[in-house]
Protein backbone atom coordinates (compact mmCIF):
# COMPACT_ATOMS: atom_id res chain seq x y z
CA UNK A 1 0.00 0.00 0.00
CA UNK A 2 0.84 3.71 -0.26
CA UNK A 3 2.89 3.49 2.96
CA UNK A 4 6.46 4.49 1.14
CA UNK A 5 7.99 1.03 2.42
CA UNK A 6 10.67 -1.15 1.20
CA UNK A 7 11.59 -4.31 1.69
CA UNK A 8 14.57 -6.31 1.46
CA UNK A 9 15.07 -10.11 1.76
CA UNK A 10 18.65 -11.14 3.19
CA UNK A 11 20.17 -14.10 1.70
CA UNK A 12 23.25 -14.02 3.66
CA UNK A 13 25.43 -12.16 5.75
CA UNK A 14 29.05 -12.28 6.26
CA UNK A 15 31.25 -9.76 8.41
CA UNK A 16 29.59 -6.77 6.94
CA UNK A 17 27.98 -7.68 3.67
CA UNK A 18 24.54 -8.38 3.22
CA UNK A 19 23.18 -10.13 -0.08
CA UNK A 20 19.73 -9.50 -0.65
CA UNK A 21 16.55 -9.53 -3.15
CA UNK A 22 14.53 -6.15 -3.19
CA UNK A 23 11.06 -7.11 -2.83
CA UNK A 24 9.90 -3.96 -4.27
CA UNK A 25 11.43 -2.18 -6.58
CA UNK A 26 13.70 0.24 -4.92
CA UNK A 27 17.27 0.96 -4.62
CA UNK A 28 18.32 1.70 -1.17
CA UNK A 29 21.59 1.42 0.52
CA UNK A 30 21.71 -0.85 4.08
CA UNK A 31 22.41 2.72 5.98
CA UNK A 32 19.18 4.08 5.30
CA UNK A 33 17.36 1.20 6.66
CA UNK A 34 14.83 2.03 9.43
CA UNK A 35 14.81 -1.48 10.91
CA UNK A 36 15.96 -5.26 10.75
CA UNK A 37 13.42 -7.73 11.04
CA UNK A 38 14.48 -11.05 12.08
CA UNK A 39 11.69 -14.14 11.98
CA UNK A 40 13.08 -17.10 14.14
CA UNK A 41 14.65 -17.51 17.67
CA UNK A 42 17.70 -15.98 19.65
CA UNK A 43 20.30 -17.82 17.25
CA UNK A 44 18.93 -16.22 13.81
CA UNK A 45 18.88 -12.92 15.96
CA UNK A 46 22.78 -13.25 16.34
CA UNK A 47 23.23 -13.74 12.83
CA UNK A 48 21.06 -10.55 12.18
CA UNK A 49 23.42 -8.53 14.33
CA UNK A 50 25.72 -8.74 11.60
CA UNK A 51 23.63 -6.46 9.49
CA UNK A 52 22.54 -4.25 12.53
CA UNK A 53 25.46 -3.66 14.49
CA UNK A 54 28.05 -0.66 13.12
CA UNK A 55 25.11 0.65 11.83
CA UNK A 56 22.81 1.05 14.62
CA UNK A 57 20.03 -0.31 13.11
CA UNK A 58 17.06 -1.51 15.86
CA UNK A 59 16.83 -5.44 15.63
CA UNK A 60 13.40 -6.84 15.74
CA UNK A 61 12.91 -10.73 16.45
CA UNK A 62 9.68 -11.95 15.68
CA UNK A 63 9.78 -15.30 17.83
CA UNK A 64 8.42 -18.13 15.51
CA UNK A 65 9.71 -21.27 17.64
CA UNK A 66 10.39 -20.94 21.43
CA UNK A 67 10.39 -18.49 23.71
CA UNK A 68 13.78 -16.79 23.31
CA UNK A 69 14.96 -13.77 25.56
CA UNK A 70 15.79 -11.30 22.54
CA UNK A 71 12.95 -12.35 20.25
CA UNK A 72 9.51 -10.84 21.28
CA UNK A 73 7.57 -12.98 24.25
CA UNK A 74 4.32 -14.18 22.10
CA UNK A 75 4.23 -14.59 18.37
CA UNK A 76 3.11 -11.97 16.66
CA UNK A 77 0.97 -11.66 13.38
CA UNK A 78 3.13 -9.84 10.52
CA UNK A 79 0.74 -7.78 10.19
CA UNK A 80 0.85 -6.45 13.88
CA UNK A 81 4.73 -6.14 13.19
CA UNK A 82 3.72 -4.16 10.04
CA UNK A 83 1.29 -1.59 12.18
CA UNK A 84 4.08 -0.95 14.57
CA UNK A 85 6.86 -0.03 12.05
CA UNK A 86 4.44 2.18 10.32
CA UNK A 87 3.65 4.17 13.55
CA UNK A 88 6.85 3.91 14.58
CA UNK A 89 5.45 3.03 17.94
CA UNK A 90 8.03 0.30 18.89
CA UNK A 91 10.89 0.66 21.70
CA UNK A 92 14.27 0.10 21.46
CA UNK A 93 17.50 -1.05 24.51
CA UNK A 94 21.15 -0.94 24.31
CA UNK A 95 22.80 -4.27 24.18
CA UNK A 96 26.18 -4.15 24.88
CA UNK A 97 29.23 -6.21 22.90
CA UNK A 98 32.59 -7.73 23.56
CA UNK A 99 35.37 -7.47 21.31
CA UNK A 100 38.31 -9.94 21.27
CA UNK A 101 41.89 -9.63 19.66
CA UNK A 102 44.07 -12.54 19.29
CA UNK A 103 48.09 -11.87 19.32
CA UNK A 104 50.66 -14.78 18.32
CA UNK A 105 54.12 -13.92 18.29
CA UNK A 106 53.40 -10.07 19.32
CA UNK A 107 51.25 -9.72 15.72
CA UNK A 108 47.65 -9.35 16.14
CA UNK A 109 46.53 -12.37 13.90
CA UNK A 110 42.01 -12.46 14.45
CA UNK A 111 39.83 -9.85 16.07
CA UNK A 112 36.38 -9.57 16.35
CA UNK A 113 33.43 -9.33 18.21
CA UNK A 114 30.39 -10.95 20.06
CA UNK A 115 26.89 -9.96 21.53
CA UNK A 116 26.51 -13.13 23.38
CA UNK A 117 29.86 -14.42 24.37
CA UNK A 118 33.40 -15.58 23.56
CA UNK A 119 34.62 -18.96 24.39
CA UNK A 120 38.15 -20.18 24.70
CA UNK A 121 37.87 -24.63 24.66
CA UNK A 122 39.90 -27.15 24.23
CA UNK A 123 39.84 -29.17 20.82
CA UNK A 124 41.50 -32.20 22.07
CA UNK A 125 40.41 -34.94 24.50
CA UNK A 126 42.91 -33.49 27.17
CA UNK A 127 41.92 -30.40 29.26
CA UNK A 128 43.18 -26.50 27.89
CA UNK A 129 45.80 -25.24 30.04
CA UNK A 130 44.93 -21.27 30.34
CA UNK A 131 46.56 -18.41 32.37
CA UNK A 132 44.08 -15.70 32.84
CA UNK A 133 44.90 -12.07 33.79
CA UNK A 134 42.50 -9.46 34.53
CA UNK A 135 43.48 -5.97 34.46
CA UNK A 136 46.94 -7.01 34.19
CA UNK A 137 47.17 -8.54 37.50
CA UNK A 138 46.90 -12.90 37.19
CA UNK A 139 43.79 -14.47 38.13
CA UNK A 140 44.52 -18.05 38.20
CA UNK A 141 45.34 -21.11 36.33
CA UNK A 142 42.96 -23.25 35.01
CA UNK A 143 43.09 -26.64 33.56
CA UNK A 144 39.34 -27.19 32.04
CA UNK A 145 37.21 -27.45 29.27
CA UNK A 146 37.08 -24.05 28.51
CA UNK A 147 36.72 -20.56 29.81
CA UNK A 148 33.10 -18.60 28.64
CA UNK A 149 33.26 -14.88 28.95
CA UNK A 150 30.07 -13.98 28.89
CA UNK A 151 27.09 -10.51 28.11
CA UNK A 152 24.64 -9.85 29.88
CA UNK A 153 23.19 -10.60 26.93
CA UNK A 154 24.33 -13.62 26.56
CA UNK A 155 24.32 -14.71 30.22
CA UNK A 156 21.12 -16.55 29.52
CA UNK A 157 22.76 -18.85 26.77
CA UNK A 158 25.43 -20.99 27.32
CA UNK A 159 27.10 -19.55 30.35
CA UNK A 160 23.69 -20.12 32.44
CA UNK A 161 23.85 -23.48 31.09
CA UNK A 162 27.44 -24.18 32.14
CA UNK A 163 26.37 -22.45 36.23
CA UNK A 164 26.53 -18.86 35.08
CA UNK A 165 24.70 -16.09 36.76
CA UNK A 166 21.39 -14.40 34.91
CA UNK A 167 22.51 -10.55 34.25
CA UNK A 168 19.61 -8.01 33.79
CA UNK A 169 20.18 -6.49 30.06
CA UNK A 170 20.60 -3.48 31.20
CA UNK A 171 23.71 -3.89 33.55
CA UNK A 172 27.53 -3.51 31.51
CA UNK A 173 29.30 -6.40 32.78
CA UNK A 174 30.91 -9.46 32.09
CA UNK A 175 30.35 -13.42 33.04
CA UNK A 176 34.10 -14.57 33.73
CA UNK A 177 32.99 -18.37 33.71
CA UNK A 178 35.56 -21.41 33.68
CA UNK A 179 34.01 -24.79 32.34
CA UNK A 180 35.24 -27.68 34.98
CA UNK A 181 37.96 -26.87 36.20
CA UNK A 182 40.63 -28.69 37.99
CA UNK A 183 40.69 -26.22 40.61
CA UNK A 184 40.12 -25.43 44.30
CA UNK A 185 38.77 -21.74 43.10
CA UNK A 186 36.44 -21.88 39.60
CA UNK A 187 33.82 -20.05 40.43
CA UNK A 188 31.71 -17.72 38.11
CA UNK A 189 32.70 -13.91 38.54
CA UNK A 190 31.05 -10.89 37.67
CA UNK A 191 33.28 -8.34 36.63
CA UNK A 192 33.52 -4.79 35.16
CA UNK A 193 32.73 -4.31 31.19
CA UNK A 194 35.58 -1.65 31.81
CA UNK A 195 38.35 -4.59 32.85
CA UNK A 196 40.70 -6.15 30.31
CA UNK A 197 40.59 -10.21 30.44
CA UNK A 198 43.55 -11.61 29.15
CA UNK A 199 43.51 -15.05 28.34
CA UNK A 200 47.21 -16.86 27.70
CA UNK A 201 47.52 -20.76 26.17
CA UNK A 202 49.55 -23.07 27.44
CA UNK A 203 48.19 -25.97 25.80
CA UNK A 204 49.23 -27.20 22.45
CA UNK A 205 45.67 -26.00 20.74
CA UNK A 206 42.49 -24.93 21.52
CA UNK A 207 39.46 -23.06 19.59
CA UNK A 208 37.89 -19.43 20.40
CA UNK A 209 34.25 -18.91 19.14
CA UNK A 210 32.14 -15.57 19.33
CA UNK A 211 28.05 -16.38 19.59
CA UNK A 212 29.27 -19.88 17.65
CA UNK A 213 29.47 -17.55 14.78
CA UNK A 214 33.03 -16.69 14.46
CA UNK A 215 35.86 -18.97 15.22
CA UNK A 216 39.54 -19.17 15.29
CA UNK A 217 42.16 -22.03 16.01
CA UNK A 218 44.21 -21.01 18.95
CA UNK A 219 48.04 -22.60 19.07
CA UNK A 220 50.11 -22.73 22.47
CA UNK A 221 51.29 -19.28 22.93
CA UNK A 222 48.77 -16.88 22.09
CA UNK A 223 47.23 -14.27 24.06
CA UNK A 224 43.45 -13.47 23.72
CA UNK A 225 42.55 -10.08 24.93
CA UNK A 226 38.51 -9.75 25.90
CA UNK A 227 36.79 -6.23 26.91
CA UNK A 228 33.78 -4.71 26.08
CA UNK A 229 33.32 -2.99 22.56
CA UNK A 230 32.48 0.73 22.51
CA UNK A 231 29.61 0.00 19.85
CA UNK A 232 26.48 -1.72 21.02
CA UNK A 233 23.56 -3.42 19.61
CA UNK A 234 19.85 -1.99 19.50
CA UNK A 235 17.18 -4.51 20.24
CA UNK A 236 13.75 -3.40 18.78
CA UNK A 237 10.52 -4.34 20.79
CA UNK A 238 6.75 -4.43 19.63
CA UNK A 239 5.38 -5.33 23.31
CA UNK A 240 7.96 -4.32 25.26
CA UNK A 241 8.00 -6.39 28.87
CA UNK A 242 10.46 -6.59 31.73
CA UNK A 243 13.20 -8.83 31.71
CA UNK A 244 11.57 -10.25 35.01
CA UNK A 245 8.86 -11.62 32.72
CA UNK A 246 10.44 -12.49 30.31
CA UNK A 247 12.51 -14.84 33.08
CA UNK A 248 9.30 -15.75 33.98
CA UNK A 249 8.16 -16.63 30.22
CA UNK A 250 11.06 -18.75 29.62
CA UNK A 251 11.70 -20.98 32.47
CA UNK A 252 7.73 -21.22 33.66
CA UNK A 253 8.84 -20.16 36.82
CA UNK A 254 5.82 -20.71 39.64
CA UNK A 255 4.23 -16.97 40.39
CA UNK A 256 0.69 -18.08 40.39
CA UNK A 257 -0.65 -17.68 44.46
CA UNK A 258 2.22 -15.24 44.67
CA UNK A 259 0.96 -12.69 47.37
CA UNK A 260 1.95 -9.80 45.49
CA UNK A 261 0.12 -11.05 42.11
Amino acid sequence: KARDISVFQALSTEGDHIAGIPVRENSASINEFELVIVLGGDGTILRGAEISRLRKIPLLGVNLGHVGFMAEVEKLSLETVAASVISKSYSTDSRMVLAYSVERGGKLVSSGWSLNEVTIERTESTMVELLVQVDRRPLSRWGCDGLIAATPTGSTAYAFSAGGPVLWPNLDAVVLLPISAHALFARPMVISHQSEIVVEIESSAAMLSADALREFALVKGDRVTITGDESDILLAHVQPTLFTDRLVAKFKLPVEGWRGE
